[in-house]
């Protein structure tokens, strides 16, 4: 039976050492930033979003070293990138449930808020329910949460989802993985969905809800997937590659400074760790 209380890919958690540095660079690529947000204590965190339809991006860094940032800072020690996948839950403490009751050591829910600068000015609040699953749940390296949205329209704020390159969706997260197969058919237990393999091999794990996919793959797949661009900055396993849906590929080419006919496609030294490809959404 399909889990009942995880729906969909929520956001990417894009760790970073220098969070203000990354905005700009983000912001640089024709990215729409949000306002800085600082989590509460116990997260020991800030971040930004870059926020589209129904998903999102978030730059995230650590501002105080708490328990709870544990995993990132050891990340962090050996990378920037692409660390963390969030699922949308509509009960967190029920998913925790629905997971535990599979077998699956699920934690939480931690409850949590930030303040949110409202663009006609003014302050509100986001609060969010997350759980995780087990640390040591790391399919192709990437670790995976989910997060209960409670205050939706203080994060989904509409001046904050046009962005000058157009970008409205994410389509997809390509991971790269040593034994690609077995990371997607770990990674589709644990959210209960069923692993399929594309026509080039590479193994896609739907999330749900018309939301992206994460695609399982190794290297050799992952450069015949984007021909002579380069890979340099890519982890060995783990998130590589973003793929996003844009609504209007010459507002794309524009925006990252490339020929209306060249592949829009931004290196991973350009994007703290993960590489960038724009698709029609």
């Amino acid at each position: 039976m399909t889990l009942r209380h995880v729906i969909g890919l929520d956001h990417v958690v894009m760790a970073v050492r220098d969070l203000d540095a990354a905005a700009a660079g983000w912001r640089a690529l024709g990215f729409t930033i949000s306002p800085r947000g600082t989590h509460s204590a116990h997260m020991g965190s800030g971040n930004y979003t870059i926020m589209f339809g129904e998903d999102y991006l978030e730059l995230l860094g650590v501002l105080v070293p708490t328990p709870h940032n544990a995993p990132m800072r050891a990340f962090l020690d050996g990378r920037e990138g692409l660390e963390r996948a969030a699922f949308t839950t509509d009960d967190a403490a029920a998913g925790v449930a629905e997971l535990q009751a599979r077998g699956i050591a699920a934690t939480g829910p931690i409850a949590f808020g930030r303040p949110v600068t409202l663009p006609g000015g003014g302050e509100a609040e986001a609060r969010f329910n997350v759980f995780q699953w087990p640390l040591d749940a790391r399919p192709g390296g990437l670790r995976i949460f989910a997060c209960e949205h409670l205050t939706r329209e203080n994060v989904w704020i509409p001046e904050l989802q046009s962005h000058a390159n157009a970008v409205s969706r994410i389509i997809r997260v390509e991971v790269l993985a040593t034994a690609p197969a077995g990371a997607a058919a770990s990674m589709a237990q644990l959210l209960d969905r069923t692993a399929a393999a594309d026509p080039d091999g590479a193994q896609r794990v739907p999330t749900g809800s018309g939301r992206a996919d994460l695609v399982f793959l190794d290297r050799t797949t992952l450069a015949a997937r984007h021909p002579g661009q380069s890979l340099d900055g890519l982890p060995e396993e783990g998130a590589a590659v973003l793929v996003l849906g844009t609504a209007d590929p010459a507002a794309t080419a524009a925006a990252l400074g490339l020929m209306p006919d060249a592949p829009l496609f931004v290196p991973a030294t350009r994007a703290n760790g993960v590489a960038l490809r724009f698709l029609p959404a």
